[in-house]
Order: C-alpha cells, then sequence, then structure tokens
C-alpha cells in the first residue's frame, strides 16, 4: 500500500482557501483504517534537471531568487522560499509516487496535483507543475512507453494541457466545469460540464470518455488528478457530485487502469468544500479506493 506523504506539507499559507491541513488529516484518518506507518513513504525536492523537464530556466531562476515578475505575479500564494520548497518537494512526491507505481501497480500521493502552473508562469495556487514533470520524467525513463493523464478536477488542467500540447506520448484529459476559472488550454479532450451535473450524467460521460481515449491512444501508466472539489458543496464551483458519486468516478477509473493492465498513479489535487472534514473523506475515500481495488 504506497502513499507518498510529507509533514513538510502542512506549511500554512495564512488566511487562504487552499486547506493544507487536510493532508495530516486524510494520513490519520487512514491509519484509522488500519494502514500503518510505514507504508507512508516521505518524498525528495525535485532537481533542477526534473524541473527543468517542464519549466524555463528563467522560471526557475526567478521561482529561486524569489523575484515577482510577469512569469511569478498570477499565483495566489506567497513568493517565499518555504512556499516555493514545498512544491519542489510536490513535484518530488509525483516522481516518487510514478516510481513507486511502476514497481506496485499503484501509489497515491496524498499531495500535489498543482495542474495550473505552466512552463514559465505560476497560476493559481500552482508554481510548479509536478503531473506535467511526472508525465515527462516517466516517457524519458521509459523512451517507447506513453502516458494518460485524467484531469478530473472541477478547474481544467489548463498548464498541464499547454505543456504538454506537443508531447505525441503524453494524452491529456481534463473534465471540469465550464464557465469558471481558468482560461481553457487544449487538452486532447476536454469534456466541459455544464453547472448542477450529478453523478450519473458525469459517469456516463466519464465512461463515453474513456471509450474515446483507448480507441486514440494506447498508455502504459494513467496519472490521475482525482479532485475532491466536484463535490456539491465546494466552494469554488457549481457540479453536484456526492461523496458516493466521487467514489464511483475514483472506482471506474482505478478499475480502467486494471482492465488494461498498466499502473496507475494518483494525486488528490483540489477540494474546497464548506466543512474541511468532507475534502478529507473525499479523499481518503480515493486511497481506500485503490487498496480495495487492488486488494
Amino acid at each position: 500500500m504506497p502513499f507518498i506523504y510529507s509533514d513538510r506539507y502542512l506549511k500554512e499559507f495564512g488566511e487562504h482557501i487552499f486547506p493544507v491541513e487536510k493532508y495530516g488529516l486524510i494520513k490519520k484518518s487512514l491509519i484509522t483504517k488500519s494502514v500503518s506507518e510505514n507504508q507512508f513513504f516521505e518524498p525528495v525536492e525535485a532537481t533542477e534537471k526534473q524541473l527543468k523537464l517542464v519549466h524555463t530556466a528563467a522560471y526557475l531562476d526567478d521561482l529561486k531568487n524569489r523575484r515577482w515578475t510577469q512569469r511569478t505575479m498570477f499565483s495566489e500564494l506567497p513568493l517565499t522560499a518555504e512556499v516555493i520548497n514545498l512544491f519542489y518537494l510536490a513535484a518530488g512526491g509525483t516522481i516518487k509516487a510514478v516510481q513507486k507505481a511502476v514497481k506496485n501497480r499503484w501509489c497515491v500521493h496524498i499531495g500535489g496535483g498543482f495542474h495550473h502552473a505552466s512552463a514559465a508562469k505560476a497560476e493559481g495556487f500552482c508554481y510548479i507543475n509536478d503531473l506535467a514533470i511526472a508525465a515527462r520524467f516517466y516517457v524519458k525513463t521509459y523512451p517507447k512507453k506513453r502516458v494518460l493523464i485524467v484531469d478530473l478536477d472541477l478547474h481544467q488542467g489548463n498548464g498541464t494541457a499547454n505543456i504538454c500540447q506537443a508531447d505525441a506520448n503524453i494524452f491529456t484529459f481534463s473534465m471540469h466545469e465550464e464557465g469558471i476559472y481558468p482560461v481553457k488550454e487544449k487538452s486532447d479532450l476536454d469534456i466541459p460540464l455544464h453547472a448542477g451535473t450529478a453523478d450519473d450524467l458525469y459517469l456516463q460521460k466519464l465512461e463515453s470518455a474513456f471509450h474515446t481515449i483507448l480507441q486514440r491512444f494506447t498508455p502504459n501508466i494513467i496519472l490521475y488528478q482525482a479532485g475532491a472539489d466536484p463535490y456539491y458543496e465546494d466552494q469554488l464551483g457549481n457540479l453536484a457530485l456526492t461523496k458516493h458519486g466521487l467514489q464511483l468516478r475514483d472506482e471506474f477509473v482505478i478499475d480502467r487502469a486494471k482492465v488494461i493492465n498498466i499502473p496507475i498513479v494518483t494525486t488528490l489535487g483540489g477540494g474546497y468544500a464548506i466543512d474541511t472534514q468532507d475534502t478529507v473523506d473525499i479523499h481518503t475515500a480515493t486511497c481506500l479506493a485503490h487498496i480495495n481495488g487492488f486488494g
């Protein structure tokens, strides 16, 4: 049962809607459900060479020196050494999750999923795009293999889509609410959803999307962004999924990985429920779906 986690993720951002405390609460919840301490693995910061698989040297230099420039100013987080180091650590965590999944069939990174950062620009709550870095790390390590990025966050993975548009061996799929942040980029497959979309329609569209993807692309690994924010009581969106619907979503994606016999790496992405415990419950259920799905 491989989980990537660090207590260092609990760094506070001050008054902020992003509930960093969720990471520690997810770990505590899993331990109460018989996941042992030795099943959590500490990440290390991504190296500069790994960061440069995606991000430009000029942008990384701005981050290193905490310069407020056109490249960094669109983040909604403080530009401090402590915060930037957390993003380096998160990128290293998703890389480690890939390494674990190749050996163990699956791995959940309790963190990561910062999909709005582009190659030379911070955006939203994201300075470093760990999903794109991990995808390119995988194809660099295994040059003949291919990555499917399944982004089921409330918000489109615009940074990931932009970064990977020219990568023939990386397929980006995003199913997200239309008409809200961010400005959309072109994924290989985008499924925009209207406000109020609930469990049944969501799951139908997801099943149809996978049918389309697997006709066009044969992946060797799935990177799955399992956002908790399609939940009906999320503060940043207007989708209407229940906890049960989100659990069925996770089980479907995990089952697809099993059916085509490829590893799956999951990041937890966003989640801004009115009650943070709801976000924790959803993310915990995502983790448990992997344990139950793979036995």
